[in-house]
């Protein structure tokens, strides 16, 4: 596939420009296409029947005709001005994580004020989809940002910190790579995300009913939590090589064998995303 074939050259764009909170393509297009092979038939005509209405949305240049289109629409719009030359999406900004510290007990009333952050905005998506009298307008875009929000959701640094912006300011080498800029965030958005997903074998298949529900158990809620533990077990934990807590070093250094251990974890991040993705869907439109 095409954009695979490009995922080395956009990553090193993305690190380049320090993303501050985008799951790169690779993992929503990773988490969308899981979701969508696990869907009832009734609610994959649904969703592409939705999003076949996508122009309604005023975004030529971030297209959701496709469940990959959608899946990064939230992000692409981001540039986007009104005409007045100011941000067209700027006030979702703050609805693609929660990043509730780590080193404290679970809490995400900081990080979640007014509903405007990731969790809030899943629950508040499916309610818009849920309801008939909601504009299309407005389903179209519940729809392209619960797709969207499900994938950040499990991004671990989108869940969880350390006060440095979701791991953004938390320098970083991955491997033998080190760049100027690259942090934890960029790892775990980008690079880490790619290696889990082309990890044989393929992620992208039909699950078992069994593993549908062990996988898809939960609520937001209890999604939240466990992303924001995988951010304090696994991402802060391996960068400071022992006590997520302690004092992170100037640079965090993910050695080959660190990656190797992290590779399933971000393999299961997408898996628990798309199922997850999926039991919404199904729980929408079927």
């Amino acid at each position: 596939m095409l954009r695979r074939l490009c995922t080395a050259l956009a990553l090193l764009a993305a690190t380049l420009a320090s993303p501050a909170s985008a799951y790169w393509e690779y993992g929503h297009e990773t988490v969308a296409e899981i979701a969508m092979r696990n869907v009832q038939p009734k609610t994959r005509a649904a969703v592409m029947r939705l999003l076949a209405r996508g122009k309604v949305l005023g975004t030529p240049e971030c297209s959701v005709a496709t469940i990959e289109g959608a899946s990064t629409w939230a992000d692409c719009i981001k540039p986007l001005k009104d005409a007045a030359g100011q941000p067209r999406y700027g006030y979702a900004y703050t609805w693609h994580f929660q990043d509730a510290d780590v080193c404290k007990p679970f809490d995400l009333q900081p990080s979640c004020k007014d509903g405007n952050c990731v969790s809030a905005q899943i629950e508040r998506d499916v309610k818009l989809l849920r309801n008939p009298r909601t504009p299309l307008k407005a389903r179209v875009e519940a729809l392209a940002f619960l797709i969207h929000f499900v994938g950040d959701l499990h991004q671990p640094l989108h869940a969880g910190d350390r006060e440095d912006q979701g791991g953004n300011k938390a320098l970083a080498s991955y491997g033998a790579y080190s760049a100027p800029r690259l942090n934890l965030h960029s790892i775990w958005d980008g690079y880490l995300a790619e290696r889990a997903g082309t990890t044989p074998p393929s992620l992208i298949r039909r699950y078992t009913p069994g593993e549908r529900r062990r996988l898809a158990a939960g609520t937001v809620m209890d999604w939240s939590r466990e992303s924001w533990q995988v951010a304090h077990d696994a991402v802060y934990a391996t960068a400071t090589h022992g006590d997520a807590c302690a004092p992170m070093p100037a640079r965090a250094e993910l050695s080959q064998a660190d990656i190797a251990r992290l590779v399933p974890v971000a393999r299961l991040e997408l898996q628990r995303g798309g199922l997850r993705l999926a039991k919404l869907l199904d729980r929408i439109y079927a």
